[in-house]
Protein backbone atom coordinates (compact mmCIF):
# COMPACT_ATOMS: atom_id res chain seq x y z
CA UNK A 1 0.00 0.00 0.00
CA UNK A 2 1.63 3.66 -0.67
CA UNK A 3 1.03 5.78 2.38
CA UNK A 4 1.22 9.17 0.65
CA UNK A 5 -1.32 10.86 2.65
CA UNK A 6 -3.70 13.20 1.09
CA UNK A 7 -5.55 15.52 3.24
CA UNK A 8 -9.73 17.18 2.67
CA UNK A 9 -8.73 19.59 0.29
CA UNK A 10 -6.85 16.95 -2.38
CA UNK A 11 -9.97 14.91 -2.25
CA UNK A 12 -12.10 17.74 -2.73
CA UNK A 13 -10.08 19.40 -5.71
CA UNK A 14 -10.42 15.86 -7.29
CA UNK A 15 -14.35 14.26 -6.93
CA UNK A 16 -17.31 16.28 -7.55
CA UNK A 17 -18.66 16.30 -4.01
CA UNK A 18 -18.20 20.23 -2.85
CA UNK A 19 -18.45 21.84 0.37
CA UNK A 20 -20.14 19.57 3.48
CA UNK A 21 -20.93 16.55 0.77
CA UNK A 22 -16.79 15.94 0.29
CA UNK A 23 -17.52 13.04 3.45
CA UNK A 24 -13.96 11.91 3.48
CA UNK A 25 -10.98 13.58 5.67
CA UNK A 26 -8.24 11.79 4.14
CA UNK A 27 -6.72 8.85 1.82
CA UNK A 28 -4.87 7.06 4.48
CA UNK A 29 -2.98 4.86 2.18
CA UNK A 30 -3.79 2.84 -1.42
CA UNK A 31 -2.98 0.95 -4.28
CA UNK A 32 -3.91 -0.87 -7.23
CA UNK A 33 -6.38 -2.71 -5.69
CA UNK A 34 -7.72 -1.05 -2.16
CA UNK A 35 -8.00 2.47 -0.74
CA UNK A 36 -8.05 3.22 2.67
CA UNK A 37 -9.78 6.28 4.10
CA UNK A 38 -10.51 7.96 7.71
CA UNK A 39 -13.47 10.43 7.69
CA UNK A 40 -14.82 12.38 11.38
CA UNK A 41 -17.52 14.09 9.01
CA UNK A 42 -20.13 11.83 10.55
CA UNK A 43 -19.88 13.60 13.69
CA UNK A 44 -20.41 17.43 12.03
CA UNK A 45 -24.22 18.51 13.36
CA UNK A 46 -24.62 19.49 9.55
CA UNK A 47 -23.64 16.72 7.72
CA UNK A 48 -25.78 16.98 4.68
CA UNK A 49 -26.86 13.89 4.93
CA UNK A 50 -27.97 13.64 8.08
CA UNK A 51 -32.54 13.27 8.72
CA UNK A 52 -33.84 14.42 11.79
CA UNK A 53 -30.60 14.66 13.44
CA UNK A 54 -29.62 11.83 12.90
CA UNK A 55 -27.08 9.88 10.25
CA UNK A 56 -28.55 6.30 9.38
CA UNK A 57 -25.79 3.53 9.24
CA UNK A 58 -26.93 3.29 5.15
CA UNK A 59 -25.08 6.49 4.79
CA UNK A 60 -21.90 4.65 5.14
CA UNK A 61 -22.17 3.69 1.28
CA UNK A 62 -21.70 7.25 0.69
CA UNK A 63 -18.63 7.46 2.31
CA UNK A 64 -17.44 4.44 0.75
CA UNK A 65 -18.90 5.45 -2.80
CA UNK A 66 -16.34 8.44 -2.33
CA UNK A 67 -14.09 6.23 -1.13
CA UNK A 68 -14.04 4.53 -4.66
CA UNK A 69 -14.32 8.05 -6.60
CA UNK A 70 -10.81 8.70 -5.33
CA UNK A 71 -9.62 5.23 -5.69
CA UNK A 72 -10.65 5.88 -9.67
CA UNK A 73 -8.92 9.17 -9.71
CA UNK A 74 -5.66 7.58 -7.92
CA UNK A 75 -5.04 4.64 -10.84
CA UNK A 76 -6.24 7.31 -13.90
CA UNK A 77 -2.95 7.37 -16.03
CA UNK A 78 -0.95 10.74 -15.58
CA UNK A 79 -1.33 11.42 -18.99
CA UNK A 80 -5.26 11.66 -18.79
CA UNK A 81 -6.70 14.87 -18.22
CA UNK A 82 -8.96 13.55 -15.29
CA UNK A 83 -10.59 10.44 -14.26
CA UNK A 84 -13.49 8.95 -16.15
CA UNK A 85 -17.33 9.50 -14.51
CA UNK A 86 -18.11 6.55 -12.13
CA UNK A 87 -21.91 6.05 -11.68
CA UNK A 88 -22.96 3.67 -8.62
CA UNK A 89 -25.31 1.21 -10.06
CA UNK A 90 -25.76 -1.07 -7.63
CA UNK A 91 -24.90 -1.94 -3.78
CA UNK A 92 -25.40 -5.57 -2.53
CA UNK A 93 -24.81 -7.55 0.28
CA UNK A 94 -24.84 -4.79 2.70
CA UNK A 95 -24.74 -5.76 6.68
CA UNK A 96 -25.69 -2.42 8.83
CA UNK A 97 -24.50 -3.73 12.09
CA UNK A 98 -25.39 -0.58 13.94
CA UNK A 99 -28.28 2.20 13.18
CA UNK A 100 -26.50 4.88 12.87
CA UNK A 101 -23.22 6.72 12.64
CA UNK A 102 -23.50 10.17 14.14
CA UNK A 103 -23.07 8.63 17.51
CA UNK A 104 -19.80 6.49 16.74
CA UNK A 105 -17.17 8.99 18.43
CA UNK A 106 -14.07 7.42 16.95
CA UNK A 107 -13.23 8.35 13.49
CA UNK A 108 -14.39 6.24 10.75
CA UNK A 109 -12.14 3.77 8.65
CA UNK A 110 -13.66 3.57 5.01
CA UNK A 111 -11.83 0.83 3.10
CA UNK A 112 -12.47 -0.28 -0.47
CA UNK A 113 -11.33 -3.38 -2.42
CA UNK A 114 -11.82 -4.02 -6.09
CA UNK A 115 -12.68 -7.44 -6.80
CA UNK A 116 -13.06 -7.29 -10.22
CA UNK A 117 -12.70 -4.74 -13.40
CA UNK A 118 -13.14 -4.40 -16.70
CA UNK A 119 -13.22 -1.59 -19.12
CA UNK A 120 -16.22 -0.03 -17.82
CA UNK A 121 -16.95 -1.66 -14.71
CA UNK A 122 -16.00 -2.27 -10.92
CA UNK A 123 -16.64 -4.13 -8.46
CA UNK A 124 -15.85 -3.33 -4.98
CA UNK A 125 -15.99 -5.17 -1.36
CA UNK A 126 -16.58 -1.86 1.34
CA UNK A 127 -16.06 -1.65 4.47
CA UNK A 128 -16.70 1.17 7.38
CA UNK A 129 -15.78 0.77 10.59
CA UNK A 130 -14.50 2.38 13.33
CA UNK A 131 -11.93 1.85 16.43
CA UNK A 132 -11.70 -1.86 15.22
CA UNK A 133 -15.60 -1.94 15.64
CA UNK A 134 -17.45 -3.06 12.13
CA UNK A 135 -20.06 -0.86 11.44
CA UNK A 136 -21.22 -2.12 8.00
CA UNK A 137 -19.62 -3.92 4.88
CA UNK A 138 -21.30 -4.74 1.39
CA UNK A 139 -20.18 -4.82 -2.47
CA UNK A 140 -21.24 -2.02 -4.92
CA UNK A 141 -20.94 -1.76 -8.92
CA UNK A 142 -19.75 1.28 -10.57
CA UNK A 143 -20.04 1.84 -14.44
CA UNK A 144 -17.46 4.39 -15.45
CA UNK A 145 -18.56 6.21 -19.04
CA UNK A 146 -22.45 5.46 -18.65
CA UNK A 147 -22.76 7.31 -21.77
CA UNK A 148 -20.76 4.99 -23.52
CA UNK A 149 -23.06 2.29 -22.55
CA UNK A 150 -26.25 3.71 -24.36
CA UNK A 151 -26.80 3.92 -28.14
CA UNK A 152 -25.46 6.44 -30.24
CA UNK A 153 -27.57 5.62 -32.77
CA UNK A 154 -30.40 7.31 -31.88
CA UNK A 155 -32.79 4.17 -31.25
CA UNK A 156 -34.83 3.68 -28.59
CA UNK A 157 -34.96 0.42 -27.27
Amino acid sequence: MLNQVLDHAWIASHIPHQGSMCLLDCVEAWDQQRIQCRAFSHRAADNPLRAEGQLGAACGIEYAAQAMAVHGVLLAPPDSSRARAGYLVSVRGTQLYVPRLDDIAADLWVEATCITRSENNILYQFSVSAAGRLLLDGRAAVVLDADALTSTSGDVP
